[in-house]
């Protein structure tokens, strides 16, 4: 799989979520294989105004490759400069965002705002593509809602203003992450481009995987939701790809072991305190679906330090054998 320059080890990329792909959930999803993991989502603006937020989420860490920066915004000039100062922090890849559908973001004309205005789609790759030499990608979405589908329109756009590759989540901005994703704009979308496809949306496990590239003709998959609470997930896909169909279920003690990594790599990222809030939504993840996963997760709200997070966790899946499916 090549993106531009840039030649990934695989077929399976890491989605860029917000609150979530930060360096220690990076760290978790790289032991299992991920072939391309980006940045939380980073404004633009911010990183041109040089504020302390928006500089944070380029921090990575030594294996934190290959690395993509997903900036969003609307101003071509701005989002220039800022796919230069990513590229100045060392990330190997430069993604901009079209497809995120928050009104905050909307209402700037930026995110999924943009697939509605293919002539700022083109001003905005142009000046970027002119800013940097490394691979640029953009995440798009089907369109603004099912009487506006503009992914192929947007897609071409792209195209011939020197994108390397096109991601494609198949929803609509009024759908949001509900319904379904309609796998069948990505097939439409790759049929149309020379440039590589990447399908998103709806992939839970390896199956999905394989599905969306037999359906689609896509060049890759991008997994987001379907690794909260089980990066290993990552590994099954990859492995169903290549043909090896080799399926990896962590047993209790290494279950435990890997939430105490991550929760381990989170306060070390950001302190006891910030560390620990954090990590609570991933640890309501890494329980979901277990056996007494529900009576568990009622006490996280009275856990305000390591040591007693550590003891309950312990319990849990020691004494309550936690692991046991519903």
């Amino acid at each position: 799989m090549r993106i531009g320059s840039l030649s990934l080890e695989n077929s399976v990329l890491l989605a860029p979520m917000a609150g979530i792909t930060d360096p220690p959930f990076r760290q978790m999803v790289r032991k299992y294989g991920c072939g391309l993991a980006f940045t939380e989502m980073i404004s633009a603006d911010g990183l041109v105004r040089k504020t302390d937020r928006s500089y944070g989420y380029l921090q990575s860490f030594q294996g934190d490759s290959p690395l993509g920066a997903q900036i969003f915004g609307a101003d071509p000039a701005i989002l220039a400069e800022a796919a230069k100062i990513a590229a100045e922090a060392g990330v190997d890849l430069i993604d901009i965002n079209m497809g995120c559908p928050v009104r905050k973001v909307v209402k700037t004309g930026a995110g999924v705002a943009l697939m509605g205005n293919p002539s700022r789609v083109s001003e905005i790759l142009r000046s970027v593509r002119n800013a940097t030499s490394l691979p640029l990608t953009v995440k798009i979405r089907a369109g603004i809602n099912s009487r506006s589908i503009t992914a192929v329109q947007i897609a071409q756009v792209a195209q011939d203003c020197g994108v390397d590759a096109v991601i494609v989540h198949p929803r609509t901005a009024d759908q949001g992450l509900a319904g379904h994703a309609s796998w069948e704009i990505i097939r439409d979308v790759k049929r149309a481009l020379r440039i590589p496809v990447v399908g998103n949306g709806d992939i839970k496990g390896p199956d999905d995987a394989c599905r969306m590239i037999a359906l689609t003709g896509c060049d890759a998959v991008m997994v987001g939701r379907g690794v909260l609470g089980e990066p290993w997930n990552l590994k099954n896909i990859i492995s169903f790809l290549e043909g090896r169909n080799e399926y990896y279920v962590p047993s209790i003690s290494e279950r435990e072991d890997i939430i105490k990594c991550h929760l381990e790599k989170s306060i070390f990222y950001a302190g006891e305190k910030h560390g620990l809030r954090r990590f609570r939504k991933h640890l309501l993840w890494y329980t979901k679906g277990l056996k007494w996963g529900a009576q568990y997760r009622k006490t996280l709200t009275n856990i305000c330090d390591k040591k007693s997070l550590l003891e309950g966790l312990h319990l849990y899946f020691q004494a309550k054998n936690g692991c046991c499916l519903d």
